[in-house]
C-alpha cells in the first residue's frame, strides 16, 4: 500500500472480514482475535499528528515472561565517556567485518530518552537473521539505511523487503525481525521524542521532494505458530535493552487499520529540486525527512541525500561551498563516492562535522572547481551520499573515537594544500 501517513486498512487473505465493521473494539472479534491499539502520540494530540493503529492478533503482546536485562554491547546513550572533541571526524571505510563485529554499535548521539528529546547515530554490521527474537524501541524511532545487503523485515504490520538505495522507519514500540542473506551493513538515525515528517514546500508548492504516493507500507500478513523453545521480544528501554519469553510469535496479527505504520521509500524516487541560474543551493533542498522540534524552522533531525542530478549554475563555484554551521552534520555513503571528497570517503565510511567546526571541498576538489568549464554536466552520477542533520551537539561515542580502530587520525590534512589566492590588485 502507498501513502505517508496515510489511514490505512489490511487484512489478511486467509481470513476475510477479519476488520470489525463500525467499530474498533466489538465485545467479540472476529475470528476471536483480541483487539489492541497502537498509539505513537498522546490520546488529545491534534487531528494532524494523532498517530494510532488498531491491530487485531491471535493473542495480545501482555501474553510475555516479565523482562530481564541484556547485554548491550556497543549500545549506548552515555555521551560522556570520552571528552568532548570539535575536531572533524572521519571513519573512512566501512565498519569491521561481521566476523569481527556484528549488532549495533551507536557512533554519536546527544540527549537523552527518558527526557523525550534527541537522537542517536548507531552503525549495523550482521550476517545472521533473528530467529525466534524480535525487537522493538520504546525510546523513539529508527529510521534505516541499509549500505550493504538486503533485509527482509517482519512486522506486526507485515513484511518489507528494504534494500540499499532505499530507508525504512520502524516507528515507537513496533516490534520487528530482520533476515539478512550474507553480509549486511548500514546506518541507523534513533529519534527520541518526535515521529518523522515530510518537510513543508513553501514556494515549490505542491508537489516536489518526497512525494507522499511514493511511501510504501507493508500489508497484513501473520503466522499462528507456538514457540515451545521461547521466543525472544527484546525492548530497548531508557537506553537499555531487556528480553522476555514469551511462547508463540508475537507477528500474529491477522488485521489491522489505522495511521501509525512501519514504511520504506525508494531514494530514486526523490524529486531533485536544483539552482537553474547562480550560486550552490542550500543543502535543505534535499530534505527527504524530518522530527521537528519545538522551535519553528528547527529539526531535531532533518534525512538529507545528495542523489544524481544536473548542475548547471553561471558563474559559480558548484561543489558545496565552504561552512561553519549551528547545526550537527553526520555525512554517510551507501553507494559511488562524495562530490566534495571524492577520494578517502568510501561506501559505509561516516563523517562527523560538529556544531561550529568549519568543512568544505578537499584542496583537490577545490582547485579542479574553480578551473573547470562550466558547462551542464551530470553530478553524483552513480553515488548516494546522505547526511543526518540535528540542531543537537552530537557527542562521538568511546566506540567511535577508540573502540572501532577505524578514525581516520590525518583527515584535516585534506585540507592542508589549500594556498591563498588573494590578489589585492584583482582589477575592479
Amino acid at each position: 500500500m502507498s501513502g505517508f501517513g496515510n489511514e490505512h486498512v489490511s487484512e489478511d487473505p486467509r481470513c476475510p472480514g477479519a476488520l470489525p465493521e463500525g467499530q474498533n473494539n466489538p465485545q467479540v472479534c472476529p475470528y476471536g482475535l483480541y483487539a489492541e491499539q497502537l498509539s505513537g502520540s498522546a490520546f488529545t494530540c491534534p487531528r494532524p499528528t494523532n498517530k494510532r493503529s488498531w491491530l487485531y492478533r491471535i493473542l495480545p503482546s501482555v501474553c510475555h515472561k516479565p523482562f530481564k536485562p541484556l547485554e548491550e554491547g556497543h549500545l549506548t546513550h552515555n555521551w560522556d565517556e570520552v571528552e568532548p572533541d570539535p575536531n572533524q571526524v572521519t571513519v573512512p571505510e566501512r565498519a569491521p567485518g561481521p566476523a569481527r563485529r556484528t549488532g549495533l554499535h551507536t557512533l554519536c548521539g546527544a540527549g537523552e530518552p527518558r527526557g523525550r528529546n534527541g537522537i542517536a547515530v548507531h552503525i549495523f554490521v550482521c550476517n545472521t537473521s533473528m530467529i525466534n527474537r524480535c525487537l522493538y524501541n520504546s525510546d523513539g524511532d529508527f529510521l534505516i539505511v541499509p549500505q550493504q545487503g538486503k533485509l527482509l523485515i517482519t512486522t506486526e504490520f507485515g513484511k518489507m523487503l528494504v534494500e540499499p538505495n532505499e530507508i525504512c522507519v520502524i516507528q515507537q514500540g513496533m516490534r520487528f525481525s530482520v533476515e539478512v542473506f550474507g553480509e549486511t551493513r548500514g546506518y541507523i538515525l534513533e529519534v527520541y521524542g518526535a515521529h518523522f515528517e515530510l518537510p513543508d514546500l513553501g514556494p515549490i508548492g505542491a508537489n516536489g521532494l518526497a512525494n507522499p504516493r511514493d511511501f510504501l507500507v507493508p500489508v497484513a500478513w501473520y503466522e499462528d505458530r507456538q514457540v515451545p523453545g521461547g521466543y525472544t521480544v527484546i525492548s530497548k528501554y531508557q537506553g537499555k535493552l531487556f528480553a522476555a519469553q514469551q511462547d508463540f510469535s508475537p507477528f500474529n496479527v491477522v488485521a489491522w487499520h489505522g495511521n501509525y505504520t512501519p514504511y520504506k521509500y525508494h531514494l530514486e524516487k526523490f524529486m531533485v529540486i536544483n539552482s537553474v541560474a547562480f550560486d550552490h543551493a542550500d543543502p535543505s533542498i534535499f530534505t527527504v525527512l524530518t522530527a521537528k522540534s519545538t522551535r519553528p524552522g528547527v529539526a531535531v533531525a532533518d534525512f538529507v541525500i545528495f542523489p544524481p542530478r544536473w548542475g548547471v549554475a553561471d558563474n559559480t563555484f558548484r561543489p558545496p561551498y565552504y561552512h561553519r554551521n549551528c547545526m550537527s552534520e553526520f555525512m554517510g555513503l551507501i553507494k559511488g563516492h562524495y562530490e566534495a571528497k571524492e577520494e578517502g570517503f568510501q561506501p559505509g565510511g561516516a563523517s562527523l562535522h560538529s556544531m561550529m567546526t568549519p568543512h568544505g571541498p578537499d584542496a583537490d576538489c577545490f582547485e579542479k572547481a574553480s578551473k573547470a568549464k562550466l558547462e551542464p554536466e551530470r553530478v553524483a552520477e552513480g553515488t548516494m551520499a546522505f547526511m543526518f542533520e540535528s540542531s543537537l551537539s552530537l557527542a562521538v561515542t568511546k566506540w567511535g573515537l577508540q573502540t572501532s580502530n577505524q578514525l581516520d587520525k590525518n583527515y584535516y590534512k585534506c585540507w592542508e594544500p589549500l594556498k591563498s589566492h588573494f590578489n589585492p590588485n584583482w582589477p575592479p
